[in-house]
């Protein structure tokens, strides 16, 4: 008698938060005192000796419990799955999660609800990869462009991409792939440092760690501006003066401004020649987007980190109103939702330089990328991954950067999985970090 096959018996959540307000490390104009955070969950299987799936979605505090609770409102949707077929077809649990008509009323595909079903589908791209023995870029980059076309909804996409130029893209990645191979294992995929950058760093604190991060091979930094025009004229001098000419510098506004206010303040900036102004505007004001785009040319507009979902990324590259299209692996609806946008930006020619501020960012999100380069856009050019140096330490497989690259991955997964002692120490409240905090004892949440 054959065994049974392989089921999903678990699904563990955990509340993990990082207190990096302390220092203001991740601090802007809009966030000034963030405490890096993850919803986290494990799929456990009964599969004999078998992996576990590692997810989870970024918070900057206070609110995790709620996103938290958001994935435990979908464990009954994946306990009892075939880990067969969801490894099989991720799209398949995808479709099903977003297709959930109750849960979809919360949306639909956007805000908690939806960041819950990302963290829940990247957990199953991560089971995936590591039962197949792959980092997750080489999964992908080896599948099957009809295989990975079909992972992709292109419900309410159909106007800007259909099936047929989706395989078209994959089809023509595919050619001169293993030479790209080659190279992303010799050099790595190029990044970027905000580490540099936060709003609550002083001067000496920017200076120092702006010639460090050249000094490290990084060609490009990025600082938080939005609070004060004379304050970003100041900052922006001094890492200017620092970094040279020839050095990249973007800006990042985090939503802080309206239209007519960011194009006055990119154009205060301009004198500092910045690469790109991140975020000027609310992420869902699409022709804003493309009104200040107009403005401020040749200064280049990124945004992406806080659109909730394909539909709009699609429609921002419709109006023309972004020159950088920036992914989350962890804001949208994961993997899946992921490859589509990486299609999107593909036919519409337009660089993909992903957000990975924040705590496991940097983890997921130079998979997508290196997938990118190898089976979809086929180039680095000005193609660059954000990184920041902090909390890499509580990752089992952390990113790797030399020479200003991120280092390709080799182990199997999706480069999700934390320590258990920094799960244990930092689960909020009861873990041993917070159980010890004074604030945190008297009933403060992080």
């Amino acid at each position: 008698m054959s065994p049974s096959p392989a089921r999903v018996t678990a699904v563990d959540t955990h509340d993990i938060r990082f207190p990096t307000s302390r220092e203001l490390d991740g601090s802007d104009a809009m966030n000034p005192d963030p405490d890096y955070s993850a919803a986290y969950l494990v799929l456990r299987t009964d599969a004999a000796d078998g992996p576990e799936g590692h997810g989870f979605t970024f918070t900057i505090g206070r609110g995790n419990d709620v996103q938290v609770a958001a994935i435990d409102a979908l464990r009954d949707h994946v306990l009892g799955r075939s880990v067969d077929e969801i490894c099989a077809d991720p799209g398949t649990l995808f479709r099903d999660l977003v297709g959930d008509s109750q849960l979809r009323w919360l949306g639909p595909e956007k805000g908690v609800m939806h960041m819950a079903i990302g963290a829940v589908v990247n957990a199953v791209w991560d089971l995936a990869a590591k039962r197949a023995g792959k980092p997750l870029w080489r999964l992908l980059a080896d599948a099957e462009p009809e295989w990975l076309a079909g992972q992709v909804d292109f419900r309410y996409l159909s106007d800007a991409l259909t099936p047929a130029d989706a395989l078209g893209l994959l089809r023509r990645g595919r050619q001169g792939i293993e030479a790209r191979r080659a190279r992303l294992l010799e050099r790595g995929f190029p990044a970027y440092t905000t580490s540099a950058g936060w709003l609550g760093y002083d001067d000496e604190k920017l200076t120092r760690l702006a010639g460090q991060a050249v000094a490290d091979g990084f060609r490009q930094i990025k600082l938080k501006v939005g609070a004060d025009l004379d304050d970003d004229i100041r900052r922006c001098r001094v890492a200017r003066a620092v970094v040279g000419p020839d050095i990249r510098l973007a800006v990042d506004a985090n939503q802080r401004w309206d239209v007519d206010e960011a194009i006055r303040w990119t154009k205060a900036l301009a004198e500092f020649d910045p690469y790109w102004i991140e975020e000027p505007t609310s992420p869902d004001d699409i022709l804003g987007h493309a009104a200040i785009r107009r403005a401020v040319a040749p200064v280049r507009v990124a945004t992406g980190e806080h659109v909730q979902n394909r539909i709009v990324f699609k429609q921002l590259l419709q109006a023309g109103a972004l020159d950088i299209v920036q992914i989350d692996a962890a804001r949208v609806g994961g993997v899946n939702e992921n490859l589509a946008i990486l299609l999107l930006a593909a036919k519409f020619g337009v660089p993909v330089c992903p957000h990975a501020g924040g705590v496991g960012l940097c983890e997921l999100v130079q998979h997508l990328s290196m997938f990118d380069y190898l089976a979809v856009s086929g180039t680095t050019d000005d193609r660059v991954i954000e990184y920041v140096d902090h909390l890499h330490e509580h990752f089992l497989t952390p990113v790797v950067i030399r020479d200003g690259h991120y280092t390709a991955p080799t182990a199997p997964g999706f480069s999700a999985a934390m320590r258990p002692e920094s799960i244990a120490r930092y689960t909020f409240p009861g873990g041993a970090f917070w159980a010890a905090d004074p604030d945190t004892r008297k009933g403060r949440a992080a």
